[in-house]
């Protein structure tokens, strides 16, 4: 059995045009029903142009950029609200940053305790049986908070004594380092070291001061 084929129907494109032909644009009550479509069709095509062109298209970017602030604005909600979450953890970790700061601090003399910390250096070395060749303090190097004295030591003596003499700069209740160390044999089996000292100290409320003054001044 055969099966029956089926066919589109076909468009009378004739037809269509002769519907176009001769509309009064007065009388549009009295159009034939296709050009009336399409007149609606067209209508609403230009509605839809000029609402996107002169309203649409403006709002649709304030929307975008609407969105993007309340994006950012979640993030910083986000960030706030973890702050505050770990706000306990953080003042807890604040407050022993200070006491870590002030131990660290109080390791630093102030000026009147710079002249004693250099005989402590001084008799350390001499007690341990070395000779200093030269004891050379240099020009302080101001820092954001403190300032930094080198020393430039040259001392004779043993190996062994230099290192407890190291050992006992170490001890010291004040910050002191031994910088650039070069050792060299001498005579009798002796050994020289050339070093450069350091130890440091805290500014005081007016140096600070006058230090923040002199950054300021620099920054402008």
């Amino acid at each position: 059995m055969k099966a029956k084929s089926t066919s589109l129907p076909k468009i009378d494109f004739q037809a269509i045009a002769d519907e176009f032909r001769g509309l009064n644009p007065n009388d549009p009550g009295s159009w034939p029903q296709l050009p009336k479509i399409a007149a609606l069709l067209g209508i609403l095509l230009v509605l839809t142009v000029a609402g996107w062109w002169f309203l649409w298209s403006d709002q649709l970017a304030e929307l975008e950029v609407k969105q993007k602030e309340e994006e950012t604005l979640k993030q910083q909600y986000l960030e706030k609200k973890r702050q505050a979450v770990n706000l306990d953890l953080y003042i807890e970790q604040l407050a022993e940053i200070d006491r870590s700061f002030g131990a660290l601090l109080k390791q630093l003399p102030n000026k009147s305790e710079v002249e004693a910390l250099l005989i402590e250096v001084n008799q350390a070395g001499l007690g341990r049986g070395l000779q200093f060749d030269l004891f050379r303090p240099g020009a302080e190097q101001v820092k954001d908070f403190y300032a930094e004295l080198p020393i430039a030591v040259k001392i004779n003596g043993g190996y062994h004594d230099f290192g407890a003499f190291a050992a006992d700069i170490a001890k010291l209740p004040r910050i002191v380092t031994l910088n650039n160390i070069a050792i060299a044999p001498v005579k009798d089996n002796a050994l020289t070291l050339d070093a450069t000292t350091k130890t440091f100290r805290y500014l005081d409320e007016e140096e600070v001061a006058k230090q923040k003054k002199a950054a300021q001044g620099a920054n402008k």
